[in-house]
Parts: C-alpha cells; sequence; structure tokens
C-alpha cells in the first residue's frame, strides 16, 4: 500500500514535488488540505420536504491554467428507479449537465463558474435517454409517472477532461459518447461506436445499460484520449455479467480517430470501475469499487480501491474489422474468457498494482462512490465522491434524502480528498 499514513489535517505544498496540471505542466505554492468540501451546495429544488443539491463529483479535473482551481463535472441529473424496471424517474427534468469550476480556499471548495452543456446551436442538453444510437432501453418519467421523452443530443456525463485551450472532453454513459464542447460548453464535436467519419470500436454499443463510458483521461501528450466503462461489456449477452471481469482500455487518438484497445481485470465480476487518470502514456492510476456503503452496518463496503496500471507490455486485442463483438479468441469474445482462457489466448492485461485502499485512511471514507481521481503531482492524488444530488431512490417510485449510514443522518456532499503518497507515481 502507497499511501502516507495521516494522522492530522496534512497541509501538502509543492516542497513536496512539482505539482502538475492536467497536461503536465509544473504548478506551485498550493496548499492541500486532507479533505475539501463544497461551500454550500447550490439547492436544485425541494420536494417533499427532500432538497435536492449538488450534484458535483461524477469526474475531477484541475484546471491546467490556474493553480488551485478544480473543475468538478454533474451525471445527467437528479434521478430514481421506478418500481417498473424500465422507468427512471427524473425529479428536476429541466436539469441541464454541467461542469462546475471550484477554487480551493482552504479546506472549502467554493463555486465560482457553472458552464452548461449545449447543443452546437446552443440548446440546454438534457440528461434524458437517446431514442436511437445510444439507446439504453430506459424510459423516463417525472415523479407523477408521466413519460418525458428523449432527447438525441441528452447525455449522462460521467468523465472529463480539461484542455489547455479551454475545451473539454467528456465521456457519457448512453452512446457511449465521447463529447467534445468549448470552454462555454457548446458542442464541437461527438464520438460514439456507430458509423461516421470519425468513431470509437462499434463493440462498445454493447455497453451494459447505465454501466457505460465511466472513465476519462488524457495522456501527458495531449494526443489520446484513455477511457474505461464502468462495468464489462455485455458481449455477446448480458450472460457474462456474473462471471467477467475484463475491462476494455480504449486509447483513442482524437486527432486521427484511431483507437486501440487492451485488457484490465477487476478484482470480482460485481465491482466497478469509477475513473482512471494518466501518468504517462502507457501508465494510469485507476478507481475500482463496490457501490455500498462503508458505514452500513447490514452490508458494508469491501472494496474502494485505487490502482497503478501499466499497459506497455499489454496485447492490443482491437479488431481489425471493427465488428460487433469485437475480436474473437477460439469463437469466444473477450468478456467470455476465463482467467486460464485469457492466458492460453496469449492475451496479457494491464499490470496491476495497488496504491491506495480508501477504506483504509486515516479518518475515513464514508461515501458509497469515489468517482473523480486526478493526480496532483508525483506523491499526491485527488478523488471526489458523486453525493448523487443528497438523493437516493425511496423504493417506491420517489426520493428519500441520501444519508451516510453510521454518521447520524448526515447527508452526503461533494467532497475532495487528497491523498499523499509514500511512493511516488514517476
Amino acid at each position: 500500500m502507497l499511501f502516507r499514513s495521516l494522522t492530522f489535517c496534512l497541509l501538502h505544498s509543492a516542497s513536496h514535488g512539482s505539482a502538475l496540471a492536467a497536461e503536465g505542466k509544473p504548478i506551485s505554492g498550493i496548499q492541500y488540505p486532507r479533505v475539501a468540501t463544497v461551500d454550500t451546495p447550490r439547492t436544485l429544488a425541494t420536494i417533499g420536504g427532500i432538497t435536492i443539491a449538488g450534484g458535483f463529483g461524477s469526474a475531477l479535473a484541475p484546471d491546467p491554467n490556474a493553480p488551485g482551481y478544480f473543475y468538478l463535472l454533474t451525471d445527467r441529473g437528479p434521478n430514481a428507479d421506478s418500481t417498473d424496471a424500465e422507468k427512471k424517474v427524473f425529479p428536476v427534468p429541466g436539469f441541464a449537465p454541467r461542469i462546475g469550476r471550484f477554487k480551493l480556499e482552504g479546506d472549502r471548495l467554493r463555486l465560482v463558474k457553472v458552464i452548461e452543456l449545449r447543443t452546437a446551436k446552443g440548446r440546454k442538453l438534457t440528461g434524458l435517454p437517446n431514442p436511437d444510437n445510444g439507446n439504453t432501453g430506459e424510459i423516463a418519467v417525472d415523479l407523477d409517472g408521466r413519460p418525458l421523452g428523449t432527447d438525441p443530443d441528452g447525455i449522462d456525463s460521467e468523465g472529463l477532461v480539461a484542455m489547455k485551450d479551454g475545451s473539454f472532453w467528456i465521456s457519457d454513459e448512453y452512446g457511449p459518447w465521447l463529447l467534445h464542447v468549448d470552454a462555454a460548453g457548446r458542442t464541437i464535436e461527438r464520438v460514439g461506436p456507430f458509423s461516421g467519419r470519425r468513431s470509437l470500436p462499434h463493440v462498445l454499443a454493447l455497453r451494459r445499460p447505465n454501466r457505460g463510458m465511466e472513465s476519462l483521461t488524457l495522456t501527458p501528450d495531449g494526443n489520446h484520449l484513455v477511457e474505461m466503462m464502468q462495468s464489462p461489456l455485455d458481449n455477446p449477452d448480458v450472460g457474462v455479467r456474473k462471471t467477467s471481469r475484463s475491462h476494455r482500455i480504449v486509447v483513442y487518438d482524437h486527432r486521427k480517430g484511431t483507437s486501440r484497445q487492451f485488457t484490465y481485470l477487476m478484482e470480482s465480476p460485481t465491482a466497478v470501475v469509477s475513473e482512471i487518470a494518466a501518468i504517462s502514456a502507457t501508465s494510469f492510476i485507476v478507481s475500482e469499487r463496490d457501490q455500498l456503503f462503508p458505514g452500513d452496518p447490514k452490508a458494508p463496503a469491501k472494496l474502494k480501491r485505487i490502482y497503478r496500471i501499466d499497459i506497455a507490455n499489454a496485447t492490443d486485442v482491437s479488431d481489425p474489422e471493427n465488428s460487433r463483438h469485437g475480436k474473437l479468441f477460439g469463437g469466444k469474445t473477450l468478456e467470455q474468457l476465463s482467467d486460464e482462457e485469457i492466458q492460453g489466448a496469449g492475451i496479457a492485461p494491464a499490470n496491476k498494482e495497488l496504491v491506495v485502499d480508501l477504506l483504509a485512511l486515516p479518518g475515513g471514507y464514508p461515501h458509497d462512490k469515489s468517482e473523480g481521481l486526478a493526480i496532483i503531482n508525483d506523491s499526491l492524488i485527488a478523488v471526489s465522491n458523486d453525493d448523487d444530488f443528497g438523493i437516493i431512490p425511496d423504493g417506491k417510485g420517489g426520493i428519500a434524502a441520501k444519508q451516510l449510514p453510521g454518521e447520524g443522518g448526515r447527508i452526503d456532499v461533494n467532497r475532495i480528498y487528497f491523498i499523499p503518497l509514500d511512493k511516488p507515481l514517476r
């Protein structure tokens, strides 16, 4: 385990190593607390006495042009499970997914700017499902069960890269899509696993509903976007969900529109990958977790870890034919292969080494979701939680307050955890 033990609220300054911005430029003079909390989350609505607020934390990106500032991303918006498995309840249907720019002030994060995502013509995007390409089978309804329809530009935003030119790349769970937007949030380009001048590998269209492209990073040279799904693909069908540990790492050259694929093995088929951050062109840190709360006495969390991985010696499993199910190995898809069959096929997965066990952090990690991940410098990383807008499903098609188990009824809010490492990443 490579994180440095904390027995007090550590302040980490530039003397501990040259801090790095999103594209590898040095920064200095910033002090980082152990935990920084969003100051006064914005309220979106109050329904039945339940406050819907916050929502940032699905992704985290340091501002490459301004030390001490961070971008945090929302997902598609407040939502909850319906009593009908095919339906998803949107209590604030008009919500536009957005990027928040936050300034670190001591142990607080102050929201200084909101960038709502828009089409190229300026219409606000929604978090509603796509009607055709990218459709997940979900039916969006309001709290009264009335259908909300679809949005061809709808996005379930999950991963974020802040470019030095002020633009952003965002990964989406619906398509999955890679969305490039300008500094004002207007769409520049949308790339998916469908036919077009530029596209992602077609096999990615077999993403599991609500488990699409969760993770996104940029290599230090700025040339390649690297993305991962939240769960293994439903490839060839949903039958692989109980057994597959095989994730695809996709390295996408956003200049040329070409890609390569590599394999990452999860700890178990029930785990999910939340985020990835680039150390170099071939090495990364990855957040892998279960979906449980550490403080839940009935089902406590067991897996919330950050791993260092390397694909320098991993096998490229791309399909030259770009077929629907990807490259086959002995007639099987990558997701169907057992560990023994992966080895027998000569497939070398990414090397994997534990960096941080979040459940062992001094002071604890009380959240169910560790979703944002960033490298501050060689010896300091940052993790943000997704607070789900402070709500959870109430089991009846409505919403309830998202209280942290064992925290005296405290409602979940967005935080960034700054974690120093004993062993430098480079």
